[in-house]
């Protein structure tokens, strides 16, 4: 017998974490001009009621090479972004998202230049 699942009414949803458009028109450019310098290939984007996470690989079968989180509760603490590495290393904790982006951005002049 098969089981029905009841279609979720919007008062009954929690609030899920998101990246807003600003935010992720950032992101993006970001991961634009890093696969133009053939350093990232795939990336994965993961919502969840407490954590957003913009994940970026270098190959699609490995870890990620470097996340960004988003984790809203945190904003009025040591902010809502962190940048973590593969490890699981936060790197970078900050309030404004092109803080956090500034060493991937340097990280990215660097690759050019070679």
């Amino acid at each position: 017998m098969s089981v029905i699942a009841p279609f979720p009414n919007g008062r009954d949803r929690r609030a899920i974490a998101t990246f807003d458009r600003r935010e992720l028109n950032r992101i993006l450019d970001l991961y634009g001009r890093m696969v133009a310098a053939g350093h990232w290939r795939d990336y994965a984007i993961r919502l969840s009621p407490d954590l957003a996470v913009f994940a970026a690989y270098r190959r699609t079968s490995e870890r990620p090479e470097v996340r960004i989180e988003k984790r809203p509760e945190l904003r009025t603490k040591q902010g809502a972004f962190a940048l973590v590495s593969e490890h699981g290393i936060v790197l970078k904790r900050g309030h404004e998202l092109a803080n956090i982006l500034a060493p991937l951005e340097r990280r990215l002049m660097r690759l050019v230049e070679e």
